[in-house]
């Protein structure tokens, strides 16, 4: 098997293994999590950081909000180590180019699915660790072709990127997506967590934060309610978008890590 710098594989996540002997999560102990929003393109970044080592991961950083987050890690007394994407979007360039430009020895990571450059690819199943804790990634394909969530190590939350919004979901008419993907994708990959499980989108338009699966299930009017397939599907045949008005620059940049077009 090709090796996964990322991969932890060992199953129980209370013992791992660090570069110089031990770690030990307290039980209960949670990841540090900021959340932080972008207003011109309504997206979520998220800093997480084991609490204990005090290394960081960044999660769908915006270019335009680099200084604003390391700002963020500088007063948090964090190290930075990878700065991730959850897809290649459509609607900012991500942040990843700079973050490397600014921090020295960080990494970029994104899913291969998403034909995307990267200093590290990530498949379903691999686990990105920082410091003693990881998020676990999932295939959530559907908005793009290359879409993935990433799962806290306990579970207690999950960064769905475009793939499940709070009372909605990402589109599906470009980028490879597919609406009977998305469906299956949600349905399987994240509306089996836990009900209690927290849900943290990469956009929101109406000032929300967080939801749940549990509530997901229950409300979601596009995804939940005993929707079909069937019902998804027409649904989203029917949303009649507009064509986001950064992709044409967005959309390649993010596919070469967010280096700009010279």
């Amino acid at each position: 098997n090709k090796f996964r710098p990322l991969i932890h594989t060992t199953q129980a996540y209370l013992f791992s293994t660090m570069s110089r002997g031990g770690a030990i999560v307290k039980a209960g102990e949670k990841i540090g999590l900021k959340q932080m929003f972008d207003d011109d393109s309504s997206t979520y970044t998220y800093l997480l950081w084991d609490e204990s080592t005090k290394d960081a991961i960044l999660v769908d950083p915006v270019d335009l909000q680099v200084d604003r987050d390391l700002t963020a890690v500088k007063e948090l007394g964090l190290n930075l180590v990878y700065g991730i994407n959850t897809h290649a979007h459509a609607d900012h360039i991500t942040g990843t180019h700079l973050l490397k430009q600014k921090v020295d020895g960080l990494k970029s990571v994104i899913s291969e699915a998403s034909k995307a450059a990267a200093d590290l690819k990530v498949a379903p199943g691999d686990r990105i660790m920082f410091g003693s804790r990881y998020i676990e990634v999932r295939a959530t394909p559907g908005h793009t072709e290359g879409c993935v969530s990433y799962v806290a190590d306990d579970e207690s939350f999950v960064m769905t990127g475009d793939a499940l919004l709070i009372q909605g979901c990402g589109r599906t008419d470009f980028q490879g997506g597919s609406s009977e993907t998305l469906y299956d994708s949600v349905h399987s990959q994240l509306f089996t967590l836990p009900e209690s499980c927290t849900v943290y989108p990469a956009h929101d338009y109406k000032g929300r934060t967080d939801s749940s699966i549990g509530n997901e299930k229950s409300t979601n009017p596009r995804l939940g309610l005993g929707k079909t397939k069937d019902d998804f599907v027409e649904i989203m045949a029917n949303l009649n978008l507009a064509y986001p008005k950064k992709i044409d620059v967005a959309v390649p940049a993010n596919m070469r890590c967010g280096v700009p077009d010279v």
